[in-house]
């Protein structure tokens, strides 16, 4: 069984910065991919930014939405997946969801596992 654990969401005005984290956890966590994913009320989850790491090589991708203000990172011997967010607007008011797979792509139904997601407000 796979466990992914977000944390650090919270209430931060606009301009400022929060750093998200999701723990992996359980022994069949094979993954080679994790992302973020953002919920706002009424609207569908939509990706933010994720990370991969096959053949040695890691890749980043982002949502032209939060491109140059977010960055994804992770600590392999952690299994933590980080979510560095600045210049946060109001708009980026979600909960937030990490998820795992096997390639990282957009997509919602390509995460085998979710976390349950974490709260970030962003007021103006």
């Amino acid at each position: 069984q796979v466990q992914l654990v977000e944390s650090g969401g919270g209430l931060v005005q606009a301009g400022g910065s929060l750093r998200l984290s999701c723990a992996a956890s359980g022994r069949s966590f094979v993954a080679s991919a994790m992302a973020w994913f953002r919920q706002a009320p009424g609207k569908e989850r939509e990706f933010v930014g994720g990370i991969s790491w096959n053949d040695g090589r890691t890749r980043t991708v982002y949502a032209d939405s939060v491109k140059g203000r977010f960055t994804v990172s992770r600590d392999k011997d952690k299994y933590t997946m980080y979510l560095q967010m600045s210049s946060l607007k109001p708009e980026d008011t979600a909960v937030y969801y990490c998820a795992s797979a096997y390639e990282l792509r957009l997509g919602v139904r390509d995460y085998d596992y979710w976390g349950q997601g974490t709260q970030v407000t962003v007021s103006s």
